[in-house]
């Protein structure tokens, strides 16, 4: 049975926070399973623990007492814990108590310990929540950088039993949640003030696009820190009062079958993943491993977080539909954290589709369709249609829609959309409080995404980021699109590990490249100017874009944003930088 929600279906009080939809299933299904946890630290196959609704809403219930004693409704409280069940029992018990839980990552995570620290004075958070195996890192993190922590405590110490002692706090739909921090820069973090409406909203709006039922379980490695890994194991869960599944990404990176076998094992689960795991998968899973796989009860595998790949979808299917798994269970779509997460996603029922269109006209901001044997395309996956919210493609200079065909900034209005950044009052007005011009002209207030897309044939492509966008004597050139040239251009440059951006000098804007090197290729037997000449010319060749620079770089060098992504924005800054150095003041 389709649930539009499962409480309300039910007979319960339809709460619209997600503490009270723990309350609740808690007191409907005491007993039955709410969270599994596959552990492959302590054992290779991967030891499950269970928890029931009545274990994880009591240990919730105890978080949420210890802290309402202690913080002041709306104030930030972070989350510094492994990817584990304490997590989910720290971030509810945070909003239980009327806190803002600010989702974050341990010190330990290679590489953002100047990201969590800037993060932790953004969000001004007083207190810790962590676990007793990471406090003395959190506490030794917090006292190395002076930050303005005044507690620190480990949620695994607190007795169930002081779950009596909390006293209900009203929480309304507008009230603040949780702080959902953006990628990006070390030094500028955003913290997205998603309210408990935004995240009620959107996760229902998730359970509906992508077939949550009654019988469905999540299944889960992305970091809970993460806005589509924190939605789809937490929020989406409570809503629709179904099972989780969560496992640690690390256990995914070390062997991904382990993802596939819980897909296996878990019939009817909906899961979700960048385009790189797809490809991961399916490049790394072995053909005994896969002889073990039944895939065929999957209900949905979300594609999104980075621009989805049409060959890497063809190529996850070749590995695994003989395992029974469908084509039309693969759903690309689109989001961002500013609208919570989820915005748009592939129309159920069918398989991922995808068109070629002509790559000058394109930069031109025109999506013109071409044959599929035709030399200089873009191959773009279709993000579907909205999930009951509002989606234009607008002009960002006239404010004014768009026609079909014409690409321009994609902007979202709903229900899940967040009120702002945390205390950036004008840029939350920017961003998140404009109007549409021209007649009759939808009402908003919209989101400016910032994302560049395109309607076509009634969905919705997505082109890429304006502030990322390369433009060259005039010419607009879309990186992602560069940056798979590059990936072909020569066998020695690792794939999905490349960026191109645009920087400035004396005779104007110009194109770098930055590209790790392949693992299989040793430094040693690199030739760097023998590659450098093939990604020029093929840049050059299918672009028409000459290269100022192209730097071959260790693997595992560039910098990554918190959720695994390449950052465009730090290899940017990290290149002046090293650039200005070997230059000087000019």
């Amino acid at each position: 049975m389709q649930m539009s929600s499962a409480i309300k279906d039910g007979g319960l009080p339809a709460a619209e926070d997600l503490p009270g939809l723990l309350g609740a299933w808690a007191a409907r299904n005491p007993d039955e399973v709410a969270l599994s946890y596959l552990d492959f630290r302590s054992h290779s196959g991967g030891a499950q623990s269970t928890w029931t609704w009545r274990e994880l809403d009591a240990r919730v219930g105890a978080v949420a007492a210890w802290l309402q004693r202690r913080v002041r409704k709306g104030a930030p409280v972070a989350v510094l814990i492994g990817q584990t069940p304490d997590y989910v029992v720290a971030f509810l018990g945070a909003l239980r108590a009327g806190a803002a839980a600010v989702p974050l990552f341990t010190p330990d995570m290679p590489g953002h310990g100047d990201r969590l620290a800037a993060v932790l004075r953004d969000c001004a958070s007083s207190t810790v929540l962590t676990t007793q195996d990471a406090a003395p890192s959190v506490t030794a993190f917090v006292e190395t950088h002076r930050l303005p922590v005044a507690q620190v405590i480990s949620v695994d110490t607190l007795p169930s039993a002081i779950a009596a002692h909390f006293e209900p706090v009203p929480l309304a739909p507008g009230d603040l949640a949780y702080l959902q921090y953006t990628s990006g820069s070390t030094g500028d973090p955003r913290g997205v003030m998603i309210t408990h409406g935004n995240v009620v909203a959107n996760a229902r709006q998730a359970n509906r696009a992508y077939g949550m039922r009654q019988d469905s379980v999540t299944v889960s490695w992305l970091p809970l820190f993460h806005d589509m890994g924190l939605v789809l194991s937490v929020a989406a869960p409570l809503v629709a009062g179904v099972r989780t599944v969560l496992m640690d990404p690390l256990a995914f990176v070390e062997r991904p079958e382990r993802w596939l076998r819980a897909l296996s094992v878990n019939p009817g689960a909906i899961s979700a993943a960048p385009s790189f795991a797809y490809a991961y998968a399916a490049a790394k899973v072995s053909d005994w491993e896969k002889s073990r796989l039944r895939l065929d009860t999957v209900t949905a595998l979300i594609d999104g977080s980075e621009p989805v790949q049409a060959a890497v979808i063809e190529r996850f299917h070749t590995a695994f539909g003989p395992c029974g798994l469908r084509p039309e269970v693969h759903r690309p779509s689109y989001g961002l954290a500013e609208a919570t997460v989820f915005v748009s996603a592939s129309r159920p029922g069918r398989p991922a589709v995808d068109h070629r269109f002509d790559r000058v006209a394109l930069a031109e901001g025109r999506a013109v369709t071409v044959d599929d044997d035709a030399a200089d395309v873009v191959r773009l996956v279709s993000c579907g249609q909205p999930i009951e919210q509002g989606v234009l493609v607008v002009d960002p200079t006239t404010r004014v829609p768009s026609a079909p065909g014409r690409v321009g900034e994609v902007w979202v209005a709903g229900p899940n959309v967040g009120s702002g950044y945390w205390n950036r009052p004008e840029e939350s007005a920017r961003v998140f409080r404009n109007s549409v011009n021209g007649a009759g002209a939808p009402g908003g207030p919209w989101l400016a995404t910032g994302d560049l897309g395109v309607w076509y044939d009634g969905e919705l492509y997505i082109t890429g980021r304006i502030k990322d966008l390369i433009v060259v004597d005039g010419r607009n050139h879309y990186p992602h699109d560069v940056e798979r040239t590059v990936e072909a251009a020569h066998q020695a440059i690792r794939p999905r590990n490349v960026v191109a951006f645009a920087v400035s000098g004396a005779d104007g804007e110009r194109a770098v490249v930055l590209a790790e090197r392949a693992k299989t290729v040793p430094a040693h037997g690199l030739d760097h100017s023998a590659v450098a000449a093939a990604v020029r010319a093929a840049v050059a060749d299918r672009h028409a874009l000459t290269l100022r620079e192209v730097q071959i770089v260790a693997p595992d060098s560039l910098p990554r944003t918190s959720s695994g992504k390449l950052s465009r924005i730090a290899c940017r800054e990290r290149y002046l930088a090293d650039s200005l150095a070997e230059t000087g003041p000019s």
